[in-house]
């Protein structure tokens, strides 16, 4: 079976950097490497995993590096500190369902996550 990592780097200027790669270890060792120098993180080495989760069918794993790309920093710390109480508030549409502190929240099962610490 072949596996696709979804991952979160933490870049030394501050910055994340999310990708995707069906070889989690020699995609890190490109980045450290900075074979590109035309990539986000050359610049911003040495880069750090923070969080990954791994998936069987490529088109998941695509969609959520892209839904991952589009998270403001705070969403994107949610998962690498565990704090999935945070994940949730950060997903939430106020327009649609008002402030988090003006509702009961639901409990949701977030356990398929995996964090690297």
């Amino acid at each position: 079976m072949k596996f696709y990592f979804i991952y979160i780097l933490f870049c030394s200027d501050g910055t994340f950097y999310t990708g995707m790669t069906n070889d989690l270890e020699r995609r890190l060792e490109q980045h450290q490497s900075g074979n590109r120098k035309d990539s986000y993180t050359y610049s911003r080495r040495p880069v750090f995993l923070k969080w990954y989760l791994q998936c069987t069918n490529p088109s998941e794993a695509i969609k959520i590096e892209k839904q991952i790309k589009g998270w403001s920093h705070k969403k994107k710390d949610a998962p690498i500190q565990e704090n999935w109480q945070d994940l949730i508030e950060f997903s939430q549409n106020y327009t649609e369902y008002g402030h988090p502190n003006n509702r009961i929240r639901s409990s949701t099962s977030l356990d398929r996550y995996r964090v690297l610490i």
